[in-house]
């Protein structure tokens, strides 16, 4: 029961730590990790495990451990935020692979990248026939960035000369049943207000909506809560 208990311990003494250090590291460790920093967390993760699940191992040793990846990262955040060098070097730079129109094979093969994987990236942005690329570059994210060329480009309503408004961010005032007071101050309305507009449409409760949004112009959209599909093809 102790041995049970202080893995239990452990483990949500670790959590807290790797949360810590996750949130110093910045939002890019999460959303956009280069090489380096997939290294590192994997080996902070591998470390996290390991002093978990082994009550012997030493767990200050182990803290330290993951302290010293972490500030490691952080550091090298800063070199590359700070230094040109230093972030081509850990990061990468960007590889054409369609240039002009050509498909530059040794750029595919240094990359690793066979033609059958270009064709699917192509076909997840739209383009079903490479002829129709004219730029095709390799990101240091691993994506690839896709320029048609000018025949096939996609017409925008700037293009067409339509004036159109600038659309606004919306505000989530209501989230799976529950209002979000702050949101709905931040849009310069008040619950006596919602409480209207919600009878006037029909509703008795926020229970029964899943997502309320407002922009700033007072647009409003109201996502209910579906508890089944009407079609039965997926069942």
């Amino acid at each position: 029961m102790e041995s049970i208990l202080g893995t239990v311990l452990r483990t949500v003494f670790v959590l807290i730590i790797l949360f810590v250090i996750t949130r110093l590291m910045g939002k890019k460790q999460v959303s956009q990790m280069n090489i380096y920093d997939y290294i590192i967390g994997i080996t902070m993760g591998s470390i996290a495990a390991d002093i978990s699940l082994d009550i012997e191992k030493d767990l200050v040793a182990g803290i330290l451990c993951l302290v010293v990846y972490g500030g490691s990262a952080i550091l090298v955040t800063i070199l590359t935020l700070k230094s040109i060098t230093m972030r081509k070097f850990i990061n990468g730079v960007p590889t054409i692979l369609i240039d002009n129109g050509k498909i530059i094979y040794n750029n595919l093969k240094k990359e690793g990248i066979d033609i059958n994987d270009l064709e699917e990236e192509a076909r997840q942005n739209g383009y079903f026939d490479l002829s129709k690329i004219n730029y095709a570059v390799l990101e240091i994210s691993g994506k690839i960035s896709f320029l048609a060329k000018a025949p096939y480009e996609v017409v925008t309503r700037n293009d067409m000369k339509i004036k159109v408004k600038d659309e606004e961010i919306k505000a989530n005032v209501i989230i799976d049943g529950t209002l979000i007071e702050s949101n709905l101050k931040a849009v310069n309305r008040d619950s006596k207000w919602l409480s209207n507009y919600l009878k006037k449409h029909g509703y008795k409760d926020y229970q029964d909506i899943l997502l309320m949004t407002i922009d700033k112009s007072g647009k409003v959209n109201i996502f209910p809560k579906c508890l089944s599909s009407v079609s039965e093809i997926f069942e």
